[in-house]
């Protein structure tokens, strides 16, 4: 009997897992991270921290397990957490965000996702408009939600997006434009002309725009500027982030998404079916994280930028050609002058041959546009500086 669902299938199918057989692969996550513990190697592929986030907000996760918030909290997040993400919003971008009616709190950022596309594709015919490399989960979801993705390729030098093919993209039949600024895996952060025509064609095409802004306080070259800070923006547009990136405790899985009431309800009628709650006393801990000075966001951006500098000063010694990172956690490499034009199989090799550990962009993009980013590998730089130094003295025996 034939047990399988067409949602699992779909499912398997957006995110490259599922076989010409009908079986599902391991991700390339799984395989690097195997392949790291196999041969002793510095897994520089997958994006966590290797050190603990602020004292202060670990603390006052161990306060709030002390005081009995271990119970479950409101569905919509604790009160404390929601007035302290619209306190950030105001503080740092402008933004107005009602705690009440406009904000959820959810099981990390890619649940808010989740829940989001799932409220807001209404029929198969729906088409959700992504940046390529897009993160992993973007095509899954959208295939569980029985929609289509369109991409709209990043084109080098500077993994920019051409207006032009970001224009044809965008059409009657999109429902969402998902955008992922700072970008993982490329770094990119977005320019203001990018986001006005984003804003444009969304007004034009009346679609939803969805941000994915969980590296916001990780861009090196200036402020974030969310979308929803552009004119004519905010009431269409869903914010969503989290704690993870931003305080280095990525296994917390507390987020959020914020924006106008009438599509946070829609969220929120999903989301309760989804995790329902989670994370009491993290979320109490994270309403103190957004509350820190400016200056911690500002050491973190700034300790992460000179670890980019150090990873990358590595890669170039050894051989690849480094595409500098505006922000988030990754470098972009590409290592075809090492023999590497089939990037799935340098990384393959990488760990045996040099003791280190990197992802394929190719795990970032559609099968058909496998070409376009040929030769291109991502390394995460969010580790310890003993680390890196140890990664750079490994890849160099590459030169």
């Amino acid at each position: 009997m034939d047990v399988i669902s067409g949602a699992w299938r779909r499912t398997a199918a957006g995110a490259g897992l599922l076989s010409p057989q009908g079986e599902v692969a391991p991700t390339i996550f799984a395989e690097m991270s195997a392949a790291a513990v196999r041969f002793g190697a510095i897994n520089l592929g997958q994006g966590f921290p290797d050190e603990d986030g602020p004292a202060v907000v670990l603390e006052a996760a161990r306060e709030a397990i002390a005081q009995g918030a271990n119970q479950y909290p409101p569905g919509r997040g604790i009160p404390d957490l929601r007035n302290a993400i619209s306190e950030h919003q105001r503080r740092f971008y402008g933004l107005a965000v009602d705690p009440e009616t406009e904000v959820i709190v959810t099981a990390g950022a890619t649940e808010a996702l989740t829940a989001t596309l799932l409220a807001l594709i209404d029929s198969p015919d729906d088409e959700v408009v992504v940046f390529e490399p897009y993160y992993d989960s973007y095509a899954a979801v959208v295939a569980l939600a029985g929609a289509h993705l369109r991409t709209v390729p990043l084109r080098r030098p500077g993994f920019r997006p051409d207006l032009e093919e970001l224009a044809a993209a965008v059409t009657d039949r999109t429902r969402i434009i998902l955008v992922n600024d700072p970008h993982n895996p490329t770094g990119a952060v977005f320019s203001a002309e990018v986001q006005a025509e984003i804003v444009r064609l969304a007004e034009r095409h009346d679609a939803v725009i969805v941000t994915d802004e969980v590296y916001e306080h990780l861009s090196f070259h200036g402020a974030h500027v969310p979308i929803a800070s552009l004119p004519g923006a905010a009431e269409r547009t869903l914010t969503i982030s989290s704690a993870g990136k931003t305080f280095s405790v990525t296994g917390w899985k507390i987020g959020w998404v914020h924006g106008p009431a009438p599509l946070i309800t829609a969220v929120l009628t999903v989301k309760q079916f989804l995790t329902y709650v989670n994370g009491s006393p993290f979320q109490s801990a994270v309403a103190v994280g957004l509350r820190l000075p400016d200056d911690y966001f500002h050491s973190a951006a700034a300790g992460l930028q000179r670890k980019h500098a150090l990873l990358g000063e590595a890669l170039r010694a050894a051989g690849f050609e480094v595409h500098e990172p505006q922000g988030g956690y990754f470098t972009v490499a590409d290592a075809t002058g090492l023999g590497g034009a089939d990037a799935a199989a340098f990384c393959r090799a990488l760990p045996e041959r040099a003791g280190v550990v990197a992802i394929p962009i190719s795990a970032f993009v559609a099968p058909e546009h496998q070409d376009d980013f040929s030769g291109l590998v991502r390394f995460a730089a969010c580790k310890r500086v003993e680390v890196l130094e140890e990664a750079a003295q490994r890849l160099a025996a590459l030169s």
